[in-house]
């Protein structure tokens, strides 16, 4: 198996950078997540899982105006706005030109608050995900009905970046070949999955299924453990960039590729794609290095 491609998000739901290399501590991808909007008014971390509110973060990129380092604080970004035009992190008026475009008042942060947690959106889909934690973590209901929860940022991750659940996300071109072939009339492109790292020459299938509880390695240096596989949620059919919306993308995984994750916090059976991982020893990959 060898490394295709390698991306960082340095602005979560926004969109990220491809990168050539890049380097890896126990966090994930360093300068990954490092920067989130926090609503003001709810002090809920901004996510696209609830589209209505935030479907327009994916409209937004973010790359970073000075390569990150690992221990170090995350340098500046450079947002680049539905417009084309761009703000630095480090501007006076970013909130401001942020919120004039969100709706919502929103600040741009770089240290989870205590406590931090971000809301996600259960689309009328079969099988997604077990009712019980539906029903233990909803907080609020869509005006269409829809079950809104509430979830802690980054539950299985170390503290400081923002991501949902996990360090690092992996995921096959396997895993989205074979759902373009389940449905053809759909685009099963990375960038709906928003991984870390998409992996090349592997089995046919959905082969991350079998990787959870095995560690391996990536290029000389780095190695991960990975820990369970990849829920997926509303943010993979929502358009972006050439993308169209399309709920067709999610009804397929939840239809053909239904796992048991039995991580206590989580138990139960979800619709799946990707893995995710623990790093446990960092170091640089770069695309087209080995995975084994």
């Amino acid at each position: 198996m060898t490394i295709a491609a390698i991306y960082r998000y340095p602005v979560k739901s926004m969109q990220g950078e491809a990168l050539s290399r890049a380097t890896l501590d126990e966090r994930g991808v360093v300068g990954d997540r490092a920067y989130a909007l926090l609503d003001v008014q709810t002090g809920i971390v901004a996510s696209a899982k609830v589209p209505k509110r935030w479907d327009q973060l994916l409209r937004f990129s973010a790359a970073f105006a000075g390569e990150p380092v690992a221990g170090e604080p995350a340098p500046p970004v450079v947002i680049t706005f539905p417009d084309g035009s761009t703000r630095r992190s480090d501007d006076p008026d970013v909130n401001q030109a942020l919120s004039s475009v969100l709706g919502r008042d929103v600040s741009l942060i770089t240290t989870p608050p205590d406590g931090a947690g971000f809301e996600e959106l259960w689309p009328e889909i079969d099988d997604l995900a077990p009712q019980h934690i539906i029903d233990a973590t909803i907080a609020r209901q869509e005006d269409t009905g829809e079950a809104i929860s509430r979830f802690d940022v980054a539950a299985f991750a170390p503290p400081g970046r923002f991501y949902d659940l996990a360090a690092l996300h992996v995921i096959t071109h396997s895993t989205l070949a074979r759902l373009g072939e389940l449905a053809p009339d759909s685009r099963f492109d990375p960038r709906r999955y928003r991984p870390n790292v998409v992996l090349d020459d592997t089995e046919p299938g959905f082969v991350e299924n079998d990787w959870v509880g095995r560690e391996m390695s990536f290029g000389d240096d780095v190695r991960v453990s990975y820990t369970f596989q990849t829920m997926r949620c509303v943010m993979t059919t929502l358009a972006q960039e050439d993308l169209p919306e399309d709920r067709d993308t999610l009804r397929t995984v939840a239809k053909h590729n239904r796992v048991d994750i039995e991580k206590k916090e989580v138990a139960g059976r979800w619709a799946c794609a990707g893995v995710y991982a623990d790093v446990t020893a960092g170091g640089e990959l770069a695309v087209g290095d080995a995975h084994s």
